[in-house]
């Protein structure tokens, strides 16, 4: 086995980790696969990890229910430094317009990870939100959603969008999308710093 081979499935398994701790609400450990100074990038959050974890904390003693699910990645190793980007599903539970639905949403993560004490930790996770769709849990009943309200939300995440801000989460409407200005723009910071540059938050 290559070395490079080796650390990507280093940082693999630091973001299977990080997928399996946060969902199963093992706190502890999933704060381990963090960098000191990382920071988490999400629709209904933006922030250092330690408020991440205490905000999703408080989201579970109030029923929130996100979870995740990995696809394959491809990462891009340059000594200490790597881009990570990994095809993943986020699926939410919740009321909508009074029916208890899913929300689907399909993307990547894309990571800055960073070695740390010897070990890969992740920097700065951004989500790429590609396309979403939401159904109710049961298959009998029907969900009527407000079509102005949805049309005003971002595409590639419009109906997670949509049920997070019913909850009362605030949601930042100009994350990266599977086209657009703002997925090539973070392609090229992801380029700049893994060549060595600042990292642009």
């Amino acid at each position: 086995m290559t070395d490079t081979l080796q650390q990507e499935l280093l940082i693999r398994r630091m973001i299977e980790r990080w997928a399996v701790w946060r969902d199963a609400g093992d706190w502890e450990r999933f704060a381990t696969v963090w960098h000191p100074d990382g920071v988490m990038m999400a629709t209904w959050f933006q922030g250092p990890y330690a408020e991440f974890i205490r905000v999703t904390q408080e989201g579970w003693a109030k029923g929130v229910s996100i979870l995740h699910f990995l696809g394959g990645s491809a990462i891009e190793v340059a000594d200490e430094r790597a881009i990570a980007q990994t095809k993943m599903t986020i699926s939410q539970r919740g009321m909508v317009e009074g029916v208890l639905c899913d929300v689907v949403c399909t993307g990547r993560f894309y990571d800055f990870v960073e070695k740390h004490g010897g070990e890969w930790k992740l920097l700065h996770r951004q989500p790429i939100y590609e396309k979403d769709r939401i159904d109710p849990v049961d298959p009998a009943a029907t969900v009527k959603l407000d079509a102005a309200v949805l049309a005003d939300l971002p595409e590639g995440y419009r109906h997670l969008a949509y049920i997070q801000q019913r909850i009362g989460y605030t949601v930042k409407l100009d994350m990266p999308m599977l086209k657009g200005p703002a997925v090539e723009a973070l392609y090229q910071r992801g380029a700049r710093w893994l060549a060595g540059g600042a990292l642009e938050r």
